[in-house]
Order: C-alpha cells, then structure tokens, then sequence
C-alpha cells in the first residue's frame, strides 16, 4: 500500500477505511465480522481508520478501539464531534461549543481506549457559534498532546479558512465520487489545494450505488438510511441507474469492477486525495485495496468524464441538506 500526504504532514495509506457502516446506518451490524474488517485492513497496509461519536451512537468507537487494541502503533485514527446525539440514538443537533468540543473529545479518548487522536474533525458546522470559537477550543486540544490533527468536514471555502487561520487544517472530509462532484466546482478543492490542505473524500462509492449491485430500495434491508435517499427514489433512480451502467460497461473493458473503477477514479484526482471507502465485510474491503492497483490513463478518465459528468447524478444527496456546505 503506497502511501500519501494529508496536509503535508500526516502520513496515511493511500486508501482509508470508513467504519459508520459497522454499526449502524447501513442495515444489520456484525460485530465480529466488522473487528475481523479492521484487522484484515491493517494487514494489508491501510492505516487511516474513520469512525465519528454519533456513529452507534458511541458504539462505533468502542469497536474501532478494540478492533486496533494492542496494534496502536499501526493506526492514523480518526473521529469526529459535532453532530450530537443520545445514547437513544435521538438527535440533539450540531454543536461547535468550546465546552461541549472538549467534553466530546474526552468521551472518544474514553470510548477509543487511546490516549491521543490522530486526526480530529468537526462534523458539521454549528451555524450558532463562530468557527473560530470551536477550532480555538480544538487548538487547546492539540496543546494540550489529546489531538494530533485538524480536520473538518462539509465545510464552505470562507468556513475552512476562517477555520485555517485559527489552526492549519490538515485535512477537509466531504463527499466526493463519479456521482458527487460538486467539490470541484463549488470552491471547496480549490480552497483546500490553495492552503495545502489534504482532501478525505468520504462516500467514494456512492453509498454502494456505483458497485451496480443495487436497483433500487428493495434490495437494502429495512433499517438501511440510503431506503430514504432521494438519489434511490422514482425518476432519480432510474435516471441513477443509466449513470452506473455506463461506469460498469468502461470497468467491464478493464476487467475490473465497476467499484475498482470507481475508486481508482478517486484516487487518480490527485496525490492529496485519501479516500475512505466503508465497508462491513472482509471481501469488498479486499476488492476495494485491489482498486490501488488500477492504471487509469487519459482514454479511461475522458470515458469516466462523459459517463458521469459533474451534475449528472440525480436527487440531492442527503434528505436534508441543510447542514452541508456552511
């Protein structure tokens, strides 16, 4: 596994692994089969692991952790705060407060079984208080040896340097893939490449839609989050659907899969880009890695470019999207 820069001074492998789907959001959790994940994961080089506080809620990082205990040396961990939640599962909403920041950060130190993280993001924008206010609170966190890293994730180009100017941003996390591309039009990649910033494109699959092994909502189980995603629903599936045939036909020319090429595409966009693909199951953990191994050359991206051009994909990305881009 060859490795990247984030920011210019955290070293990760090329090709990360997001943890959500472990325990929650994406149908029936395996707690066994998902540490199993993790575990096959380092050994096949990838050390940046993704988990969040509101995954589980909380269970996510209880996982993660015991999942690394004893290979801490191996890990760049990453988590986040800012979307919170109760141990019920309700939503509170987006909290940036200094004193919940530290308090959020505490409980992931707890929860991971770790004594520093890696790499530390603020979820989402709280609208209700200064960026500045947060990432002062998370620059006291980096002085004071809990946190390595900053990172923040959906944020606008002004809020990620409002951010930058209180402490360097080491990595920014957004949704970015063949059926996502509004980063590269919306300001966010050209700020993040204009400060130095890495780039964590989370989602680089399209939640599982551009591996062509999902028609529509009736093939994901009933507590599946995505059964409400407008991009799964009527006209837009359908329309969805066309986009992903034409990735599956390039990928069937390149004996590949239609989720290699995806992620090969992702990985092609630049020497700072980290993708973290997220998966439950040892056997597409291993065709995701095998996608590092993909050669795309300038035919291949032109194909891609027509198949899945920017604004193709139908349905807005989320149910709400109200927390995205502030």
């Amino acid at each position: 596994m060859r490795k990247r820069e984030l920011g210019g001074r955290l070293e990760v492998s090329e090709l990360g692994l997001g943890c959500m789907g472990m325990s929650e959001f994406y149908g029936r959790a395996d707690e066994a089969e998902a540490v199993t994940t993790i575990r096959r994961a380092l050994e096949l080089g990838v050390t940046l692991l993704d988990t969040a506080d509101m995954y589980g809620p909380f269970t996510n990082e209880k996982l993660v952790g015991r999942a690394i205990a004893g290979r801490r040396d191996e890990v760049v961990l990453a988590t986040k705060f800012g979307n919170e939640r109760r141990p019920d599962g309700a939503r509170v909403g987006i909290n940036g407060r200094p004193e919940y920041v530290r308090a959020a950060c505490d409980a992931s130190l707890r929860r991971l079984g770790v004594e520093v993280i890696d790499l530390y993001y603020q979820h989402r924008v709280d609208p209700n208080t200064p960026v500045e206010d947060t990432w002062g609170a998370m620059h006291e966190l980096v002085e004071a040896g809990k946190v390595r890293y900053l990172g923040i994730s959906e944020a606008a180009p002004a809020t990620i340097r409002r951010a930058h100017a209180v402490h360097p941003v080491t990595a920014v996390q957004t949704e970015w893939s063949l059926w996502t591309r509004d980063v590269e039009h919306n300001g966010v990649l050209d700020t993040c490449r204009a400060l130095g910033i890495g780039f964590v494109p989370y989602s680089p699959l399209g939640r599982g839609f551009l591996t062509g092994t999902i028609s529509g909502p009736d093939d994901l189980e009933p507590s599946d989050f995505r059964r409400m995603n407008p991009r799964f629903q009527g006209e837009n599936l359908a329309g969805n659907l066309e986009l992903v045939a034409r990735v599956r036909a390039i990928a069937e020319r390149k004996g590949i899969t239609a989720g290699q090429l995806a992620l090969a595409w992702v990985l092609a966009q630049g020497p700072d880009v980290v993708p973290i693909p997220g998966t439950k199951r040892v056997g597409y953990l291993e065709q995701n890695v095998a996608a590092t191994g993909v050669e795309l050359d300038p035919d291949d991206l032109r194909a891609l470019d027509e198949a899945a051009p920017p604004g193709a994909a139908l349905g807005d990305r989320y149910p709400d999207m109200s927390t995205i881009n502030r």
